[in-house]
C-alpha cells in the first residue's frame, strides 16, 4: 500500500504573489506554476488573463513567494534519543518554519558513521515525506576523534560532508589525517570550532558576566585558536573546511584572513550569535545555555559585519532539542543547545528589517547560499527544478512562544521575543506540507 505522497499531484498556480529569489535577485509581482514535483514557470506576466480552468488557483496576497529554506545543521535526535526528538516532530517543525531542506548531524545513537545508519535516516525521510533530509557522515568513529570514519564509503552512500558534530576534532594530527582523506576526494571537512581543552567545564561566555553570576567561563580565545590551529591545517593538506557558527570576532577576523589568502574556507553562524547576546541568560535562563556560548554585544556586532561583508557564508539554525530535564536543572548543569527551525526565517530577517541587509540578501543566507556550500539541488526558483517553496509575510509580527513550538523538545533561547517574518504555507516537492493561509488575514 502506497503513502500520502504517493497519490498523483496536478497542476497548482500560485497568483498574486511577491516573487523572490536570492539566486537571481528576482524581487517583483508575478505567479508560479507546479506541475506535480516540478516548477514549470513563474514570472511577472503569468496569468495576467487569468488561471485557465483545470489548474488549482493559490492567491497570496501580495505575499513572499521564494525557495523553500535550506538548514544545514540540524540534531534530529533519531535514532537513539527520540525522547528529545524525532524525524517526524523535527519534520514538521521545520516545514512551519519553511525549511524544506536540511542537513542532519551525525551525533545519533549510534551515530552516523556507518552506511546502515545513513541509509536509516534516508529511508525514514522518504517515508515521511516531509522536509528533505540529507545527512552528514562522521568525520571519526563513533564521532569520538580519535580514529578516521569510513569517509569515501560514506561519501558514496550520499553523505554530504564529514564532522564530528557538536564535538570537535581537537587532536590536530586525527584533523590533519581527515582533511588530507577529504582533499584526496574532494569532501568537504565541517568543524566545531572550539578547543575543549580551554573551554573545560565552563558553561558560558568568560569575562565580568560570568564571574558576576558566578559560573565557569569558556574563553572566546578557545573558538578563535582551534579556527586558526586549522587554517594551518588547510594550507598544509589543501582541503575544503567549513567552520561552523562562529560567534567571536577574532573567529571572524581570522577566517577573513583566511580567505583573503584564498585558502578554501567558509563558515556560517546560528541566529542567536546575531540576535543575542549573553545578556540573554538573564538569571540563568537555561534556555540561552548555547555551545557555542552567547558572547558579548561587541561579538554580535562583528558577526553581524561578518554577514554583511560576506566572511560569513550562510545562516544554520544550529536546532538540538533537549528535553525538559536536561534544561529544568541549575544553569552550571543543565545541557547546552536550542531549538531553530521555527524560528530561523523570522529572526533572520531581523538583519533585513534593522536595515543591514536586503531581503533578498538576508534570504540569501538561508536559501541560495547553504545549498551551494553542500552541493545541494534547492535553495532557489527554478524552471524544471524541484517545486519547493516558502510562502510568507515578511511584516507578520509574531511572539515566539515556546510551549507553543513544534518542535518535541520546547528549548528556544527566542522564548518571548516579538519577532517579524511569518510562513503561511510550505511546499515540498509540489505538496504543501504546512499551511496556515486559511488564518490569514
Amino acid at each position: 500500500m502506497g503513502t500520502w505522497h504517493d497519490i498523483p499531484l496536478g497542476k497548482t498556480a500560485y497568483v498574486n504573489a511577491r516573487l523572490v529569489d536570492p539566486a537571481t535577485g528576482l524581487d517583483e509581482p508575478g505567479a508560479l506554476l507546479t506541475d506535480g514535483e516540478t516548477i514549470v514557470d513563474f514570472g511577472p506576466g503569468l496569468f495576467a488573463d487569468g488561471v485557465p480552468d483545470g489548474i488549482e488557483a493559490v492567491d497570496c496576497n501580495g505575499r513572499c513567494l521564494a525557495p523553500g529554506l535550506v538548514d544545514i545543521r540540524v540534531q534530529l535526535r533519531e535514532p537513539g534519543e527520540e525522547h528529545k526528538g524525532t524525524m517526524a516532530t523535527a519534520g514538521r517543525a521545520a516545514t512551519a518554519g519553511g525549511v524544506t531542506t536540511m542537513v542532519c548531524l551525525p551525533n545519533t545513537n549510534p551515530p552516523i558513521d556507518d552506511v546502515s545508519v545513513l541509509e536509516f535516516v534516508a529511508r525514514r525521510a522518504r517515508k515521511l515525506g516531509l522536509t528533505k533530509v540529507y545527512a552528514y557522515g562522521a568525520a571519526t568513529k563513533r564521532a569520538e576523534g580519535n580514529e578516521l570514519a569510513e569517509m569515501g564509503t560514506l561519501a558514496e552512500a550520499g553523505a554530504v560532508a564529514f564532522t564530528d558534530g557538536d564535538q570537535a576534532v581537537a587532536n590536530a594530527q586525527v584533523m590533519r589525517r581527515a582533511l588530507t582523506y577529504a582533499a584526496t576526494f574532494d569532501l568537504l571537512m565541517v568543524q566545531h570550532p572550539e578547543e575543549p581543552a580551554l573551554s573545560g567545564c565552563g558553561v558560558m561566555n568568560g569575562g565580568e558576566m560570568a564571574t558576576r553570576l558566578g559560573l565557569t567561563g569558556i574563553p572566546r580565545q578557545a573558538e578563535v585558536i582551534m579556527v586558526e590551529r586549522d587554517v594551518r591545517l588547510v594550507e598544509m593538506t589543501g582541503a575544503r573546511l567549513h567552520f561552523a557558527h562562529l560567534s567571536t570576532r577574532e573567529a571572524v577576523e581570522a577566517v577573513a584572513t583566511a580567505k583573503a589568502r584564498g585558502l578554501p574556507i567558509t563558515c556560517d553562524t546560528a541566529p542567536p550569535y546575531f540576535a543575542l547576546n549573553e545578556g540573554a541568560i538573564g538569571s540563568y535562563r537555561t534556555f540561552a545555555k548555547l555551545s557555542p556560548p552567547l558572547r558579548t554585544e561587541d561579538d554580535r556586532r562583528a558577526v553581524i559585519e561578518g554577514l554583511k561583508s560576506g566572511v560569513i557564508d550562510c545562516i544554520a539554525s544550529d536546532h538540538l532539542p533537549q528535553d525538559e530535564d536536561a534544561k529544568r536543572l541549575p544553569f552550571a548543569q543543565a545541557a547546552f543547545g536550542g531549538i531553530g527551525l521555527e524560528t530561523l526565517l523570522a529572526v533572520t530577517l531581523e538583519l533585513f528589517h534593522n536595515g543591514h541587509l536586503s531581503l533578498n540578501g538576508a534570504l540569501r543566507l538561508i536559501t541560495e547560499a547553504p545549498a551551494n556550500l553542500m552541493g545541494l539541488p534547492a535553495g532557489r526558483l527554478k524552471k524544471g527544478g524541484a517545486a519547493d517553496l516558502c510562502l510568507f509575510d515578511p511584516d507578520r509580527g509574531w511572539k515566539v512562544d515556546a510551549d507553543r513550538m513544534r518542535s518535541k523538545s520546547k528549548n528556544t533561547p527566542f522564548d518571548g521575543h516579538l519577532v517579524q517574518g511569518l510562513v503561511l504555507r510550505t511546499v515540498v516537492d509540489g505538496r504543501a506540507v504546512f499551511d496556515q493561509t486559511g488564518k490569514d488575514a
